[in-house]
């Protein structure tokens, strides 16, 4: 079964919020510069953007050959800082905000690169929540055997919608 196929048939677990799932990668834990953000929806909305203006020397060896590799995959979603910042503002901005909507991560870092990008806090009427302890980690295996892409921040949002518990 395809990744969105898998996560297509669920629907919001509630009928007050509704959970969207975030994921970002970043060049190093002490050079943190964007590199990519996904935000998966329980309900199979999704965004992805790609910087493609981040310093690629502050990129861990890490990063050089596991998240790098992975990045150009989908077409027109790269772009500079400035635009991405503006389709994600834009992205969050469209989102109804009833049912509730619900920013959950599973690090910290990723609220935090998703603040600078934003150039401040969640638009208005959004709650974030950690999720790092309600992610059932057989499922994220199970994902991630199925259809891989494990640090791709868009594989990684799929993954954790799917391992919610």
């Amino acid at each position: 079964m395809s990744a969105p196929a898998m996560l297509s048939n669920r629907a919001p677990r509630s009928p007050w919020k509704v959970r969207y799932f975030l994921d970002t990668e970043f060049t190093d834990f002490k050079a943190c510069q964007l590199i990519s953000i996904a935000v998966m929806s329980e309900d199979g909305r999704e965004f992805y953007g790609e910087c493609s203006d981040f310093d690629r020397p502050l990129c861990s060896d890490f990063v050089r050959d596991t998240v790098l590799p992975q990045l150009g995959n989908f077409p027109g979603r790269s772009m500079p800082f400035s635009q991405l910042r503006e389709e994600l503002q834009a992205w969050l901005l469209a989102v109804p905000l009833k049912p509730k909507p619900i920013l959950c991560y599973d690090f910290e870092g990723d609220l935090g690169l998703t603040h600078r990008l934003l150039g401040g806090p969640m638009p208005r009427g959004w709650k974030t929540e950690n999720v790092a302890q309600k992610l059932d980690v057989a499922r994220l295996a199970e994902y991630v055997a199925a259809h891989g892409g494990m640090h791709h921040a868009l594989h990684d949002a799929r993954a954790n919608a799917y391992a919610f518990r």
